[in-house]
């Protein structure tokens, strides 16, 4: 499973707003792609269509998609938003995750 707290959710829905995705219809898909200087890197976009191989979650009334092979990468992961002084964005908490690079927006397994 994938979850977001609270805070994730607020910042999720402005944004989807603020792109005209409906939040009943559109959905957040999450991803993992090679790259980063940790050798994966995190993804996040807004989608309307389902694909063949989707795992779909629901949490705190918002619906996250997740491919078959990125998944197998995020079991687990918690998706957080911080707007404080040391940086403003959305954060992965993967258990997964043996390191993560600096930044927070790449990391290995």
């Amino acid at each position: 499973m994938i979850s977001i707290t609270e805070k994730a959710k607020e910042q999720l829905i402005v944004l989807m707003q603020g792109e005209k995705v409906d939040t009943h219809t559109g959905f957040v898909r999450v991803g993992v792609e090679g790259g980063g200087c940790s050798g994966l890197t995190y993804q996040l976009k807004f989608d309307t269509e389902l694909k063949e191989n989707d795992k779909v979650f629901e949490d705190k009334g918002l619906k996250l998609v997740v491919d078959k092979k990125s998944f197998l990468y995020l079991i687990g992961t918690e998706l957080d938003f911080s707007d404080g002084l040391n940086g403003k964005g959305f954060q992965f908490h993967n258990p997964n995750a043996s390191r993560t690079c600096g930044c927070g927006e790449s990391f290995s397994v």
